[in-house]
């Protein structure tokens, strides 16, 4: 084949000396970052949209400011600034009460980077699903006596996931793109990886397209899940054609 002569496979080989192996070794670091980072930004998502609905006006005022600060600093700034001046922080707290300075593991670095970020986004998107449910169901509830853990469990909850499910879908998305941004700081996520085998034997096209077929494998199965979950939260509505 003509298109063989110009590429060499056998790099993509999971043995030396073929980077097939660390490039799988990549990509499920990336996962791992992208799962926890989605999980805490998930986390945080909850507890900055219920303190937006229902906090005092000082919590109120506090999450505006992270919501709206985040989602103006691009994140690659945010990732510079959380990964370098963040761990210089915490060091220097712990200094201050006589406790050594600690090593954060780069896994856990990128975790709470990534989750740092989508906790901003997901708030704004659970916030709108929130306020997306019907007034008329949650008073309905209230006038059966139901307790409010009652009405979140039975209501809010199975009533707002419609509503809420497409954009946590786009943040799920997006947090596996972004751990592309940690390779900035040094984090042998797939995108570092790709570009040292790349760097090394110079068939750039080749890595990148192999990084890109994996990012897009990723996404492919995602959506999936994503459209299994968005069917059963679906039972019961009318169809809109």
């Amino acid at each position: 084949m003509v298109g063989d002569s110009f590429i060499n496979w056998s790099l993509l080989s999971l043995s030396a000396p073929g980077w097939g192996g660390l490039l799988l070794q990549g990509f499920l670091s990336s996962i791992e970052i992208a799962v926890g980072g989605y999980a805490l930004g998930l986390l945080l998502g909850i507890g900055g949209a219920s303190g937006k609905l229902y906090g005092g006006p000082l919590v109120r005022d506090l999450l505006e400011c992270y919501t709206t600060v985040v989602r103006a600093v691009p994140e690659l700034v945010l990732i510079l600034l959380l990964y370098y001046a963040g761990t210089d922080l915490l060091n220097q707290v712990l200094g201050a009460f006589g406790i050594g300075t600690v090593d954060i593991s780069g896994l856990m670095a990128g975790i709470f980077v990534i989750g740092v970020v989508q906790g901003a986004y997901s708030t704004e998107v659970l916030r709108g699903a929130i306020k997306a449910v019907p007034a008329g169901q949650i008073e309905a509830a209230r006038a059966y006596g139901m307790s409010p853990f009652t009405v979140l469990r039975r209501i809010t909850l199975p009533a707002m996931l419609p509503y809420a499910i497409p954009g946590l879908a786009n943040l799920w998305l997006i947090a596996t793109k972004d751990t592309a941004l940690l390779a900035v700081v040094g984090f042998s996520e797939l995108t570092l990886v790709t570009r040292q085998a790349a760097g090394a034997t110079k068939a750039y096209l080749l890595f990148f397209c192999a990084a890109g077929a994996l990012y897009l494998a990723l996404t492919l199965v995602s959506n999936v899940f994503i459209g299994m979950l968005e069917r059963h939260s679906r039972r019961g509505f009318a169809e809109q054609r």
